[in-house]
């Protein structure tokens, strides 16, 4: 690299490792409409889930967990059609995930910025007995197929408490 490449530089210390942080961290969010035809979630009552089981933990914001059945597609695709909203942050828009139906609220979290205290963990596991693993894509490219599980978890510190179910 020459002193002629201040671009390059810039690409490579700060442009690609956040483009890697916000990937890996699975924290984008759905912005397109959802299909024309969605699928209602499967409940416990209508039997297992024949598509893709959502699983999302309030951890420390002392919320009942969601357990759920949505059609396959991306990880931002299932979470629609779950009826699970997400929002992201005024400096990252749906980029990263700042809140799940509502929480944390606004008192708590403004979603200005990137929170650092906590954050919204995206993991998958490839069926029920299967081992769950972070998410290694973003929402908006995490596709799930029929049989597979997302979960989201809301995270604090170095906390990595996978989801229960």
């Amino acid at each position: 690299m020459t002193a002629s490449s201040p671009r390059l530089l810039l690409v490579l210390t700060v442009v690609a490792p956040l483009a890697l942080l916000i990937g890996l961290t699975g924290c984008a969010v759905q912005t397109a409409a959802p299909s024309s035809t969605p699928k209602a979630p499967a409940t416990a009552a209508e039997g297992p889930c024949t598509d893709v089981t959502v699983i999302v933990d309030f951890g420390t914001l002392k919320h009942d967990a969601i357990k759920t059945c949505a059609r396959a597609g991306t990880a931002a695709e299932v979470l629609t059609a779950a009826h699970i909203e997400t929002a992201g942050t005024a400096d990252y828009g749906d980029a990263v995930i700042c809140r799940v139906d509502s929480l944390p609220s606004p008192a708590s979290e403004s979603c200005a910025k990137l929170p650092t205290a906590a954050y919204w963990a995206m993991w998958v596991k490839p069926s029920a007995d299967g081992k769950w693993d972070y998410a290694q894509e973003g929402i908006q490219t995490q596709k799930l197929n029929a049989g597979e599980y997302l979960g989201l978890v809301y995270t604090t510190g170095s906390d990595s408490t996978l989801p229960q179910g």
